[in-house]
């Protein structure tokens, strides 16, 4: 297992549990205890978890910062190409309409979407420009670039444009990404205006369905736009802790977990 892979892992485990042991973590991924200590002085310098004496302790703020689309994409590429392989089985039959939400793993998940044959029979909604551009690209008509103002760092449209437009919207399935997600605060966003037009989508649409990385469980972010109870469908990978996935399974939420191949 790569570095950055195993601290991903780190990371996650330490949002979903709290805290995390050096020894038990050397033990669990094989390595020695002055390698996981490093692992944790570097996830310290990034604001993922705390130092503390024999371990790490999950940062307890909400998190404001974004990362630019390059440094997204760079993000646990494997991972989110399973997820959007396995999201392709929530697809609405052909004559289905659909709304995809910005971000890298909804990304992949269009991609692959336009290499559907059914692909021209979709009606796509999304508010990202990236996607938008993919799919007219590959010769798809039905897609729908919502109106607004264009945020550089997501390349995602926001505003009250697009806000109207959705409001006079339903699709049968939204596909969702996040930057959060925890059992009382939901999935959340750092920016108030993204996460108005996500959380149109999800009230706008009939099943609900999100793609989030095991790097996102157990974080908060400073702006929730949908709660637990309004997701259907959790697709994530396995580097997921098995408490956080029972605790959704709990909540009758249908978690999926993505093998990358």
């Amino acid at each position: 297992m790569y570095a950055e892979e195993r601290r991903r892992q780190i990371a996650s485990l330490t949002a979903v549990e709290g805290r995390v042991n050096v020894t038990e973590l050397a033990e669990k991924f094989g390595v020695t205890a002055e390698t996981i200590r490093r692992d944790l002085a570097v996830l310290d310098r990034e604001g993922i978890v705390h130092r503390v004496h024999g371990g790490a302790v999950a940062s307890q703020s909400f998190q404001t910062t974004e990362f630019t689309l390059d440094d997204r994409f760079r993000s646990a590429p494997s991972a989110k190409l399973a997820i959007a392989r396995a999201a392709v089985e929530h697809l609405p039959p052909a004559g289905g309409s659909v709304f995809l939400d910005a971000g890298t793993t909804i990304n992949a998940l269009a991609d692959l979407m336009a290499e559907n044959p059914a692909a021209d029979q979709w009606s796509v909604v999304t508010n990202s420009l990236p996607i938008a551009l993919s799919l007219s690209a590959r010769d798809l008509d039905s897609v729908q670039l919502l109106g607004g103002q264009v945020r550089s760092i997501t390349q995602a449209v926001v505003g009250d444009t697009a806000l109207r437009t959705l409001a006079l919207m339903r699709a049968d399935v939204a596909f969702m990404g996040t930057n959060a997600l925890t059992l009382d605060h939901g999935l959340s966003t750092a920016d108030s205006q993204e996460a108005a037009v996500k959380a149109a989508m999800v009230t706008n649409a009939h099943k609900v369905v999100v793609l989030c990385d095991a790097t996102k469980l157990g974080n908060d972010y400073l702006v929730s736009f949908a709660a637990i109870d309004q997701i259907d469908v959790i697709i994530t990978d396995s580097a997921a802790p098995e408490p956080f996935i029972e605790a959704l399974r709990e909540r009758e939420i249908d978690v999926i977990i993505a093998d990358a191949e």
